[in-house]
């Protein structure tokens, strides 16, 4: 039986930060939205607000 069909673990995670950086900004609707439309797991939406809220708390520190 072949695999091809089957994503490694993890892939969807990776498909999701890609696809949420290409929204232009940050939200926690965004963060739904992906985990939606790449069938995250609770856990996987958790990375994904921490990841994002601190990048956008780094980008503020910046600009201070």
């Amino acid at each position: 039986m072949s695999s091809s069909g089957i994503l490694p673990e993890g892939e969807n995670l990776r498909k999701a930060v890609k696809w949420i950086s290409g929204q232009g900004g940050f939200s926690l609707k965004t963060v739904e939205a992906a985990c939606v439309r790449f069938d995250l797991s609770p856990a996987d939406e958790n990375f994904l607000i921490n990841h994002f809220s601190g990048e956008e708390a780094e980008k503020e520190k910046g600009e201070e």
